[in-house]
């Protein structure tokens, strides 16, 4: 049965290499994720100051999934990851990065909100 998830991904630049964590995000690494069969989208997002707690993290991205298997997603980029398919800049700090993917609950399958 095809699920909705998120996958929600803080992460942060190298010291100095903001500019190049920016581009590679931008015009790289969302366009690989995005390939994977099953992600339907991705948007970015930077902390902001008037957040009342301060992020782990200075960036987010969450991607839209629709899959029967979540599981074989994450396997993909891992997969897709290690052949270098997926390129990962060295802009990126590595040790910053946290995932976490979260299935969407059948009473929200409608935007409330809008």
């Amino acid at each position: 049965m095809i699920e909705r998830y998120i996958l929600f991904v803080m992460s942060a630049p190298v010291d100095g290499q903001e500019a190049d964590y920016n581009d590679w995000q931008d015009h790289q690494h969302l366009p690989d994720i995005c390939a994977i069969p099953g992600i339907k989208s991705a948007r970015r997002f930077q902390a902001s100051e008037a957040s009342p707690i301060t992020p782990p993290q200075p960036y987010a991205t969450i991607y839209e999934i629709e899959t029967d298997d979540p599981a074989g997603v994450i396997q993909t980029i891992k997969a897709r990851s290690a052949s270098g398919e997926i390129v990962v800049s060295d802009a990126l700090d590595r040790s910053s990065t946290s995932l976490w993917l979260m299935k969407a609950l059948p009473s929200t399958e409608s935007n409330i909100a809008e």
